[in-house]
């Protein structure tokens, strides 16, 4: 489809947690991309962010005009075309925006799934903005500090 097909990692365990890819790529969690599907009043939308980030609903809400609320398990499959923990921002259902959330930006690569729970790319920064067609770069996370994580 981007002629990246073959840069496509499939691995014999789940990669479907950012904990579990973590694990099967051997990269900090924060080196995840996730990729989270939002209700919207026209569908869905999608958020990618790094496997550190958590959504901040006060940021979100002033962005976006509305209070974020994800997709349930059973909605994910049927609105954005990939199943959970396989989500990625491309080869999706079309007229789903997506955006790329700044706490991404502190890497040159990052990893998202690649459509199943046992898959993963590598990509750059540039080339997962070019892939995903992301309308733009949000800032709508937070990334919990090392202490918190302790």
């Amino acid at each position: 489809m981007y002629g990246i097909e073959d840069r496509v990692m499939e691995f014999d365990a789940s990669s479907a947690t950012v904990e579990l890819a973590s694990r099967a790529l051997c990269v900090h969690i924060a080196r995840i991309s996730k990729t989270l599907a939002f209700k919207t009043d026209k569908g869905c939308m999608l958020i990618i962010c790094s496997g550190d980030a958590r959504v901040d609903n006060k940021k979100f809400k002033d962005f976006f005009n509305f209070k974020p609320k994800m997709l349930v398990a059973d909605e994910v499959n049927e609105m954005v075309g990939h199943p959970v923990g396989g989500v990625c921002p491309f080869g999706i259902k079309e007229g789903i925006p997506v955006y790329l959330d700044e706490s991404l930006l502190r890497f040159d690569t990052v990893f998202p799934a690649a459509g199943s729970p046992s898959s993963a790319i590598e990509l750059s920064i540039d080339e997962l903005f070019k892939y995903s067609k992301a309308k733009g770069w949000v800032d709508v996370s937070r990334i919990p500090d090392e202490a918190e994580n302790a």
